[in-house]
């Protein structure tokens, strides 16, 4: 490999038909005269275009099917004109420097062109460079064996997992929730289609040990709250933003929720009846009332403590790691929305208050309630209240630039549709022209990293298989007719 021209942050080099590079590798590119190299990714593979190639290529075709005879060719010129018909341009994105063994981003300097040593510089090199307080495990690349790289470039931060549909969006989430609880950390699924509810089972079904840290609820049926343990901020939080309740009504049911407080009677019965006997204009009681009864239909209250779940404790009584799986498959979207905000409200109030000490939000189709949610409050206070959120979504519109800006790991799966790579061009640690070079043409289960995960250096990476049963496979109907032809 030769270096032909840089601009900016941007390098093309000549890679001749031997050697072997394809998107997504790293060159490390050794100054010979001095101990440091620069790092570059390679982004796009294209041919060589060399003065008067396509006339010789032309002259190929007329001559294979209208010449015949003997090529004699004394000087062996035909095989250095082939090398040159092969010869492939390679365009890379300096990423940073390797300095006396160390990373460094000073590339202010620039390589010889002629006396420079160019080579495939391992993803692994990269990750063991940096630090890993705890080390997981996290894929594979195609030059280098198992891409080990640090769970706590997770902790604290906001990430994305977006890609178009069946390319492994959930199973990178699902290896990310297992390994945070497998840490002891404690994890929220907001979970869809159900997919997360056997993370606990092998593809056998039996029982892994994990099995006893995996706790899957379904609203109103096996997940129910009592009034006292929600709050008045919770519930008027429902009642604003899941149920759209007019402000005026809202102050008026503060008022009765106050009332039925200072009476020790603060039960669902109580606060239907205290609404219906309460003294106010017929519009506002009429606003109550509707919402009242959506409420107490969706079945997620209830008056008696031994059937209502103190999320709290939960956690309490799990220190050592715990997935909390709210199960709404087959739900309403009316209670996806009330579910998602009572769950939002009350964990932003429990670690507002400290008594929870962080917790990690997966947010699985993301797209189906991001839109109903004041997601844009959490994003921006969720360092300080200890909510880490992951949103995983196959439609990356919906998620706000402000919430891509934000971003400290991307998780970027296939994208082929014009419109969607220019959305998720939008990440702001890495340049648009990289995302459409190289997103275009990932297969399914391999993504490109973005972020502190992998040291802002970005890596193609074929997330590695679960044992467990990760569900939420493509259902097909002639599944069984192919694989019998």
């Amino acid at each position: 490999m030769k270096i032909l021209r840089k601009e900016g942050d941007g390098i093309q080099l000549l890679c001749f038909p031997e050697e072997d590079v394809e998107k997504g590798d790293y060159l490390l590119i050794k100054d010979a005269s001095k101990e440091r190299a620069l790092i570059a990714q390679i982004i796009d593979v294209q041919y060589a275009n060399i003065p008067g190639i396509l006339e010789d290529l032309l002259r190929d075709g007329i001559s294979e099917s209208s010449l015949t005879g003997e090529d004699v060719d004394p000087f062996k010129v035909s095989s250095q004109i082939e090398v040159l018909k092969d010869t492939r341009l390679l365009v890379g994105k300096i990423r940073g420097a390797l300095q006396n063994g160390q990373l460094s981003c000073d590339v202010s300097w620039l390589p010889s062109r002629i006396h420079s040593i160019i080579q495939v510089m391992p993803q692994t090199t990269l990750t063991e460079m940096l630090p890993a307080k705890h080390s997981f495990q996290l894929g594979f690349s195609r030059r280098s064996g198992m891409i080990t790289t640090d769970l706590s470039a997770i902790d604290g931060r906001l990430n994305i997992i977006t890609g178009r549909k069946g390319t492994g969006k959930s199973h990178l989430s699902k290896l990310l929730v297992t390994t945070l609880v497998e840490a002891g950390a404690p994890v929220v699924v907001l979970d869809v289609n159900g997919e997360y509810v056997n993370l606990g089972l092998t593809q056998d079904g039996r029982h892994l040990q994990l099995s006893s840290k995996i706790l899957s609820l379904v609203p109103g049926l096996n997940l129910k709250f009592s009034l006292s343990e929600v709050g008045l901020g919770t519930f008027l939080g429902i009642l604003l933003h899941a149920l759209s309740l007019p402000d005026n009504s809202a102050r008026v049911f503060a008022r009765i929720w106050r009332q039925l407080e200072r009476e020790n009677s603060l039960t669902m019965k109580a606060l239907g009846k205290a609404i219906a006997d309460f003294e106010c204009h017929e519009s506002i009681k009429d606003a109550l009332l509707a919402r009242f009864n959506t409420l107490d239909d969706s079945g997620i209250f209830a008056d008696n403590p031994k059937i209502t779940v103190d999320v709290e404790n939960v956690f309490g009584h799990h220190a050592a790691g715990y997935a909390l799986i709210i199960n709404m498959k087959n739900q309403h979207s009316m209670m996806r929305r009330i579910t998602v905000e009572l769950l939002i409200s009350k964990l932003t109030e429990l670690l507002s208050s400290h008594r929870l000490r962080g917790l990690f939000l997966f947010a699985e189709e993301a797209h189906l309630y991001l839109r109903e949610t004041y997601w844009d409050d959490i994003v921006t206070r969720m360092r300080h209240l200890g909510l880490f959120a992951t949103f995983i979504t196959n439609q990356p519109e919906t998620i706000e630039s402000g919430i891509y800006r934000q971003a400290d790991n991307v998780f970027l799966f296939n994208f082929s549709n014009e419109h969607d790579l220019e959305i998720v061009s939008r990440v702001a640690k890495l340049d648009a022209e990289t995302i459409r070079f190289i997103v275009r043409d990932l297969p399914p289960q391999r993504c490109l990293v973005i972020g502190d995960l992998v040291g802002n250096f970005p890596l193609v990476v074929n997330v590695r298989s679960l044992e467990v049963q990760t569900l939420g496979a493509t259902r097909y109907f002639f599944q069984d007719q192919l694989s019998v032809a």
